[in-house]
Order: C-alpha cells, then sequence, then structure tokens
C-alpha cells in the first residue's frame, strides 16, 4: 500500500503538521485548525460508523486501508488478542526460520504486548533482528493501541537480560526500509533490487524468504545458485547455505547468509532493507 494510503502514517502527519502550527503561527491559527481537523475526523468517523451498521465490519476489515481507518475509529469487530493471534499466525511461517514457535502471552495493564519464543539460531545477531522487526511490525499493525512489545526467548550472541524489550512504541513507517515486492511463483533463488540492495528471494511451498545476495564466503551473489530442498549452493564457491534455518552455513565454521526481516502483504511481501 502507497504511504499515502496509510491511515496512521497519514495521522502522524497531521500530527506534525498541526505541531508545526503551534510552534510557528498565530495560535489562533493554529486552534482553528486543530478544530478543523477535529470536524473532519468526527465525520468521517460518524460515517465509517453508519457504514458498519450497513455493511457489517467483517466485510470490509478484508481492505487494509478500511481496516486501519476502523482500528483508529475503534470499529474493528475483533478483539485485540484475536488481531494478535491473527498476525501472529500470518508470520509464523517466516519467524519458523528463525526462531521457532512464538507463543502470545497476553497484553498486560501498560498495553505491552508479552510473546515467548521457542528454537532460535544461537549467536546469530541477523536472525535476532530479523525475528524483532518482523514481530514489531506485525503486532503494530494489527493492534496499533498497544504501547510495547516484550518478547521471551529471542538468543543474543552475549549474555544479557532474559527478555528483548521492544519499547518507546512507534508505528513502523511504510517508508522506514520496509519494500513490498511480488514473492517469486518458483523455488528461485531470485535476484531482486530493492531499495538499492541486491536481494535473493526463495521460496519453499507456501513461505518466502529473503536474504542479502552475497555469499559470505566468497563475496559472490548467491542468486544464481542452485536450491535443493532447503539448500541454496553458491554458484562461485560451492558453499551451502540453508535456507530455511536463517542461512545457516552447512560447510562449518561461522559462515552464514544474511536474513531479511520479510512479512506477507496483501499485494505479496514486504522485506525490510536496511544498510
Amino acid at each position: 500500500m502507497p504511504p499515502k494510503q496509510d491511515a496512521r502514517h497519514t495521522g502522524e502527519r497531521v500530527e506534525a503538521l498541526l505541531d508545526e502550527l503551534r510552534a510557528n503561527a498565530d495560535p489562533r491559527v493554529a486552534a482553528t485548525a486543530e478544530e478543523l481537523v477535529g470536524c473532519l475526523v468526527d465525520l468521517y468517523g460518524a460515517g465509517l460508523t453508519r457504514i458498519v451498521e450497513l455493511v457489517g465490519a467483517e466485510t470490509l476489515v478484508a481492505d487494509r486501508l478500511v481496516e486501519s481507518l476502523l482500528l483508529i475509529h475503534d470499529l474493528h469487530p475483533l478483539d485485540v488478542d484475536t488481531r494478535i493471534q491473527r498476525a501472529l499466525d500470518r508470520v509464523r511461517p517466516y519467524l519458523g526460520s528463525h526462531a521457532g514457535g512464538v507463543e502470545y502471552l497476553g497484553v498486560d495493564e501498560a498495553g505491552t504486548v508479552h510473546l515467548r519464543l521457542s528454537g532460535s539460531c544461537d549467536g546469530c545477531p541477523s536472525s535476532t533482528v530479523t525475528v524483532r522487526l518482523t514481530i514489531e511490525q506485525a503486532v503494530a499493525e494489527a493492534a496499533p493501541e498497544t504501547t510495547g512489545v516484550a518478547v521471551e526467548g529471542v538468543a543474543a550472541p552475549a549474555p544479557g537480560p532474559p527478555l528483548l524489550q521492544i519499547g518507546g512504541r512507534r508505528t513502523p513507517d511504510p517508508d522506514d526500509g520496509w519494500v513490498s515486492v511480488t514473492p517469486p511463483s518458483g523455488a528461485g533463488p531470485h535476484p531482486v533490487t530493492l531499495a538499492g540492495t541486491p536481494v535473493a528471494l526463495c521460496r519453499l511451498d507456501d513461505a518466502v524468504y529473503a536474504y542479502r545476495d552475497r555469499c559470505p564466503a566468497c563475496d559472490r551473489p548467491v542468486s544464481g545458485g542452485q536450491l535443493a530442498g532447503t539448500v541454496l549452493r553458491c554458484p562461485g564457491c560451492g558453499s551451502r547455505y540453508d535456507v530455511r534455518l536463517a542461512g545457516t552455513g552447512l560447510d562449518g565454521g561461522d559462515l552464514r547468509l544474511g536474513p531479511l526481516p520479510l512479512l506477507p502483504d496483501g499485494a505479496g511481501v514486504r522485506v525490510a532493507v536496511r544498510s
């Protein structure tokens, strides 16, 4: 979905513009602008309420834009627990290669979502980032009223706190490194360039995996290699990596492909590309 069609992104932009008016404009102008925004929000909120009564919210939530508006006006037919569970069900195939299972433990009084992960890629910081970003994005989209995520069981290279805290609630910005892409029809690997970054997409059954298109052993692209089952072989040096296990090297040593966070999307998948 283009950024301008995302309700939360637009809401943040409106708030930023109002803040700018409050800081720089005549106080009366800022107050008038704020009242105008409030009138418009009340109007389309009342309209949405009427539409829900006529059509039914269950039909409307199939559209991502309309669903985001229903969430803003507390008109979504599903409670927060159900929405989070469904969001996690959608991303489980993509977490599976990095973190095993994910268990939803509930939302506490402060609005923090608590999760527990089982099975992880020990000593793999890139997999930890993959899990964190993927879960944060999925929960923020499904339950924007929550305030943060606490993930228990995320492995780290060195000993640390038992919980990885994803605090300071931030609604993921569609422009913040997440790029939509059409999933490949075949196994791959399929080379694509996302936000200037070479990426290799692989498909195993219904799950899609994204990796930086670079072999850590020879520094050549892996996208020209062969994928046999879950094993991707580099065309340059023949090194083997398990696509389902976060790109773990199968020839000894600590070599590993660079996994990228990936989320299912209504139009395909989205990949988080960060330098």
